[in-house]
């Protein structure tokens, strides 16, 4: 499970900025919260909202950089341990509007759980090159901290519980040492790391194709998953067949007992687009998977939209921590029956054109902070401490959130 994710210098994002899964303590929605023995909660969905150009993909795109540099060769060389869904490999792109920026390595930082283990693994690329990188752990309620690997330029340091004389210390300058040692070694500690990140699942649903790739089974108790999940949120399916050779996909309804097929393209925007994104988020849920999606609103009526939020916040649902990651538009689902305030997160612009996110729980409590507060104040207060967008400040001063 992810806990907490940092960049630098990354796209539009100059400075560190780190977007937390872990869990404030406020009553709201605590029944949801994916909890384990001795660890602290964490949430089981993160919402990034802001305007067009406000840094919401660029977020999602360091993420899914760190995950695709580390995957990528590891899947190339076919050594992967897990199911990898992953769109593309995303290049580490420093912030341009500065000279110095320019020249300066992308630095990534991952902190997350697996079993009773915490990891964090740091990664620093100038261009192609691997500039740093390092890999630590932590038993969960622990306080000692043992180093896995440390790297330095062309210099690796081994830490006690990997450092053999078997172990190669030699390795391509682009090539992350964890996916060098994931591909040509079988090092428990470096396969629960390897599992984690090839778990993770990439989607970008601003891209038309992403609509296209759709990942169903003949298995007939998924397909039953698959149904049930499309009539609850009221797609009348019965059941769906995939033509091998016409490679055509074909949706069925039942009526007056005789079944009817309708093609895939055939289905409307909403429809094809719940099709494509069920069966992986179905999938996220039964292995506790995290889930990366860019515009998972794009073509999805609000209803839809929060049916899948309700699945990853459902205990009875989400058994295995799986966790979702999304950008979003859609303004009717910001509210306190949907999200937890530090679920919430904003993306924007400053003056200089860098990025920057904010909290809705940080920002509340700032504002609850001021004595006498009143709805024309805090939007005065608003416009002045995150900038003058109206997309921004109107939501942040307003909604259910007073």
């Amino acid at each position: 499970m992810l806990c907490q994710f940092s960049f630098k210098n990354f796209k539009s994002y100059k400075e560190t900025t780190t977007f937390d899964f872990q869990a404030t303590s406020i009553p709201e929605f605590s029944e949801s919260l994916l909890k384990s023995e001795k660890a602290d909660a964490l949430l089981p969905v993160g919402v990034i909202y802001g305007p067009n150009g406000g840094g919401k993909t660029n977020l999602l795109l360091a993420l899914s950089c760190l995950i695709s540099t580390v995957v990528k060769p590891i899947y190339e060389l076919e050594k992967a341990r897990e199911k990898i869904i992953i769109q593309q490999k995303i290049s580490a792109a420093p912030f341009y509007f500065n000279e110095i920026s320019r020249k300066m390595p992308t630095e990534f930082e991952v902190y997350f759980r697996q079993e009773k283990i915490e990891y964090r693994y740091n990664l620093s690329i100038c261009g192609d090159d691997i500039v740093e990188e390092s890999l630590y752990w932590k038993s969960i309620g622990g306080k000692r901290t043992g180093m896995v690997f440390d790297r330095e330029g062309a210099e690796i340091t081994l830490g006690a519980s990997i450092n053999k004389a078997s172990i190669n210390r030699s390795v391509n300058p682009k090539m992350p040492y964890l996916s060098f040692l994931a591909i040509n070694y079988d090092i428990p500690v470096i396969v629960e790391v390897q599992k984690w990140f090839e778990s993770c699942i990439v989607k970008n649903y601003a891209n038309p194709i992403a609509d296209r790739q759709i990942m169903f089974s003949d298995d007939e108790s998924y397909r039953k998953k698959i149904v049930r999940a499309l009539n609850d949120v009221d797609i009348d399916v019965s059941g769906y067949r995939y033509d091998e050779e016409n490679h055509e996909l074909y949706t069925q309804r039942m009526i007056e007992g005789k079944i009817y097929e309708l093609s895939f393209n055939d289905e409307s925007d909403g429809t094809k687009k719940m099709i494509a994104a069920l069966p992986v988020i179905l999938l996220a849920l039964q292995e506790g998977r995290l889930v990366i999606i860019d515009e998972l609103d794009a073509k999805l009526h609000p209803k839809l939209l929060r049916y899948v939020i309700s699945l990853f916040k459902n205990k009875n649902v989400n058994k295995k921590g799986a966790q979702l990651l999304f950008t979003s538009h859609d303004m009717t689902t910001m509210k306190n029956t949907v999200f937890r305030r530090d679920e919430i997160w904003f993306a924007a612009e400053n003056e200089r054109h860098e990025s920057e996110i904010y909290s809705l729980y940080e920002i509340r409590r700032e504002n609850n902070e001021r004595v006498n507060s009143t709805a024309a104040y805090d939007k005065q207060y608003l416009e002045g401490r995150y900038g003058a967008d109206p997309y921004l400040t109107n939501m942040l001063a307003g909604g259910d959130w007073q």
